[in-house]
């Protein structure tokens, strides 16, 4: 790792200086809304504090395009008197802006319906140990050493390969923020945060036969970070093997979805099994639970507590103590993803996955445990479809028919013979999750879905 790219874990008690609030000071400020409202009349209420700051640098073409800088606070109060509840914020910290929106709040509620499902969580399901996961990793990182490391990285993507000739840049950002959040039950918990990423996008050929592609990598630790230059030659290598692409005739094959995409179908998975959904019937895995909805092999567990991980939490968003839970084992659905709310319209308690899943794992297991690479995959697949990009948003979450504009690479003998374009992959999602032939090694850790590249054995691909 280039000596530019540098972070340490800081203690929550060193950053008051990083921050124009200290950590106490949110503490105080969410005590205080909360006491107000309950003075008010509330009988009960939940608060959210919060501030944080980014740097984002991009050049484009050799020279700075962009550099922005941001520094953001709020805070939320939500109210309850009896079932009615009524939410307002505002970024304003003053003394007489937070009491306003805590009276705002409690005007909402007394014109809004009753409701015998809303409420504060039950107290018994409440955090009350909260470890540390290292989820805070400030970067310090001035302007200069920014622009410096995002030239390196397109330069290192227009090196690769004369046919690239434009670039859309190539971006360093780094984030911190850190929230406090307290309810009337007596739960008060926070710290900080810090997601830092490179990314770089180039465009190759000329005229009407221009194609682009990009890479990016992200880490709570810049040290955690891909070397900048290897962001920038995986983004130009990308681009460049997609020129010449070609069409396909309409078919039915084995179709590999790429493990930056594959991650997409498991969100798609926790989407439908998540308790708005659900309790809305506007979900194609209604009443599932115990039922087999991938095939036997596919495993999906739901992991808040990994050290450093994108989605990584001691409480969610409710304040609810959270836990490694199996969401799918052997193919069978074992788990929703419930906040409070949907797991009384349901009947259920709550998972603690207010706010949505945490780092969502898919494995294989079995005879086939995930041990294949990117190349055992193309191999077993044989003849078919490599998806490598996808276009338009054709996913029917009620029924879960799906049909997505896609871009990607036809395969022969298990090797990549050209690339292909102007085609459209459909299929229905129960079918899909259920026809998983085999997953990937090949896992990247780019969002809070973690999943190597994903075969599925047949799909109707609609070409020429």
């Amino acid at each position: 790792m280039s000596a530019l790219v540098s972070s340490a874990p800081h203690p929550a008690s060193q950053t008051r200086d990083r921050f124009s609030n200290s950590a106490e000071s949110l503490r105080n400020i969410a005590q205080d809304m909360l006491a107000y409202a309950k003075q008010r009349g509330a009988s009960a209420a939940s608060a959210e504090v919060s501030e944080g700051f980014g740097q984002a640098v991009t050049v484009r073409q050799g020279e700075v395009e962009t550099i922005e800088y941001n520094r953001d606070k709020g805070l939320g109060i939500t109210v309850y008197i009896g079932q009615q509840r009524g939410n307002a914020s505002t970024s304003d910290f003053s003394p007489q802006a937070v009491r306003d929106t805590v009276d705002a709040a409690l005007s909402i509620a007394r014109y809004t319906a009753k409701d015998d499902c809303s409420g504060l969580p039950d107290a018994n399901m409440l955090a009350r140990d909260c470890s540390d996961l290292d989820l805070y990793y400030p970067w310090d990182l001035p302007v200069d050493d920014a622009i410096e490391l995002a030239k390196r990285c397109e330069r290192a993507a227009l090196d690769v390969d004369k046919r690239i000739g434009n670039s859309e840049g190539a971006t360093v950002n780094v984030h911190e923020a850190q929230f406090v959040h307290a309810n009337s039950l007596g739960f008060i918990g926070g710290y900080p945060t810090s997601r830092h990423s490179v990314s770089c996008a180039v465009i190759a050929g000329k005229d009407d036969a221009m194609e682009r592609d990009y890479w990016y990598s992200v880490a709570r630790d810049a040290g955690d970070l891909m070397e900048v230059e290897q962001v920038g030659r995986i983004a130009a290598q990308r681009t460049v093997r997609r020129l010449n692409a070609r069409q396909i005739d309409t078919m039915q094959v084995p179709v590999l979805f790429e493990a930056p995409i594959a991650s997409g179908l498991l969100g798609h998975f926790a989407g439908a099994v998540s308790g708005g959904s659900l309790y809305r019937k506007s979900s194609f895995l209604i009443d599932q639970l115990d039922q087999p909805v991938f095939a036997p092999h596919i495993n999906i567990e739901d992991v808040p507590d990994i050290r450093k991980g994108l989605a990584s939490s001691p409480f969610d968003d409710e304040g609810v103590r959270v836990q490694r839970r199996t969401i799918v084992e052997d193919g069978v659905l074992r788990g929703y993803f419930l906040g409070s709310y949907s797991a009384r319209k349901l009947g259920l308690r709550t998972t603690g996955n207010a706010g949505g899943n945490h780092n969502l794992i898919l494995k294989a297991s079995g005879a086939h445990p995930g041990e294949l690479d990117f190349a055992g995959l193309l191999k077993q697949m044989g003849r078919g479809l490599l998806v490598t990009e996808l276009l338009g948003q054709g996913v029917n979450h009620v029924t879960g028919d799906y049909s997505r504009g896609a871009a990607g690479f036809w395969v022969e003998h298990g090797e990549i013979q050209y690339p292909v374009q102007e085609i459209t992959i459909a299929g229905n999602l129960k079918d899909m999750f259920r026809n998983i032939v085999a997953v990937g090694n090949d896992v990247l850790v780019q969002s809070s879905k973690q999943c190597g590249s994903i075969l599925i054995e047949n799909m109707m691909v609609a070409g020429q």
